[in-house]
């Protein structure tokens, strides 16, 4: 099935498109939202003699603005201080996060903390039950507890924009990554809030696994990407992901970068998604010339380039470029942070 509703067997050139929007000095983009994060094991804590890792975490989430081509700032940022601990520590609690909520509290009372001005914003739990993995499983749990919470905090971001209305036809917003959040509960009217919400939003992945990619007699894509010839896109197909719940995906390709240029074949490729809102998109898919405006704004998005600052150069757009190092400059250094505990 194809995610658009006039699919083309090969790959498309949208260079000259992307040159009459430069020229008009249009861009259909002016939201690009990024969320980062760093995890580090603080100390140990026993429980039934088993050893425990306790796993903080600097979490922000970044949405900059570009309201005219020379005018670049911040939108809306969310930062957090957060704490991830076995859930065994609220076994014999009645009320777990009331628990955790007057821990928190303790925490933010410190004399040190507060003198440095910081505040926990949660401390959350991992499952704590027997593992083969060990203490190293322990912390990944912890470290996927914090990354749950960093992308409730990008929806968070989106949902505001929306509340604001600030997503139009004429204002996209490009999140970086992908769209496929993890359902947390699955039910229709969440479903229907996702969908609403990320109409005007579409997701680019700099990485990303090519097998993955099926054409129509579900054989692998990996070399048509490799090989895409530069501003060409390859026909968009639909993809739904199990985890996300009820929700479809279209999903294409383009390259924005010479591959010769560049130290590997997916370099300079970008994945771009975007959700499936109607029936009818879900029955056709995406407009073609939908997807063809999109792709060309991408292409436009890519320079000036970051060369030489980012080994990832290749492969970044340039204002997700700029958001990304705007939420990595309001962390603590990791030195700092450690010696908080």
């Amino acid at each position: 099935m194809y995610g658009e509703n006039a699919p083309h067997k090969t790959t498309k050139s949208l260079q000259s498109l992307a040159k009459r929007l430069q020229k008009e000095n249009s861009s259909l983009f002016s939201f690009f939202l990024d969320g980062s994060r760093r995890v580090y094991k603080v100390d140990d804590i026993e429980y039934q003699k088993r050893i425990f890792p306790i796993v903080g975490g600097q979490i922000g989430v970044a949405c900059c603005n570009r309201k005219a081509p020379d005018s670049f700032g911040k939108a809306i940022v969310e930062r957090h201080f957060v704490l991830s601990m076995p859930s065994i520590a609220t076994s014999g609690e009645q009320h777990p996060s009331q628990f955790l909520g007057r821990l928190t509290q303790n925490l933010n009372e410190i004399e040190r903390i507060k003198r440095l001005g910081i505040k926990f914003s949660d401390i959350m739990t991992y499952k704590s039950d027997k593992s083969d993995g060990g203490r190293e499983e322990y912390m990944d749990r912890g470290t996927a507890i914090i990354q749950d919470k960093m992308i409730d905090c990008e929806k968070k971001v989106v949902d505001d924009l929306v509340r604001k209305s600030l997503l139009t036809q004429d204002n996209y917003l490009i999140k970086d990554g992908s769209l496929q959040y993890q359902r947390s509960g699955g039910d229709f009217k969440e479903m229907a809030k996702y969908k609403s919400n990320y109409r005007r939003v579409i997701g680019v992945s700099k990485s990303f696994n090519p097998e993955f990619s099926k054409d129509k007699k579900n054989r692998s894509n990996a070399s048509a990407i490799a090989n895409l010839p530069l501003y060409h896109r390859t026909p968009a197909s639909v993809f739904q992901e199990g985890r996300v719940g009820n929700v479809f995906f279209s999903v294409w390709y383009v390259r924005i970068r010479e591959a010769k240029y560049s130290d590997s074949p997916f370099a300079g490729v970008l994945k771009i998604e975007k959700v499936l809102v109607t029936q009818e998109e879900e029955e056709n898919g995406l407009d073609s010339g939908e997807v063809d405006m999109i792709t060309a704004n991408v292409i436009n998005e890519r320079d000036p380039v970051c060369y030489g600052k980012d080994q990832r150069w290749a492969n970044h757009l340039y204002p997700i470029f700029l958001t990304e190092n705007y939420i990595k400059s309001q962390f603590l250094s990791d030195l700092h942070f450690i010696n908080l505990f």
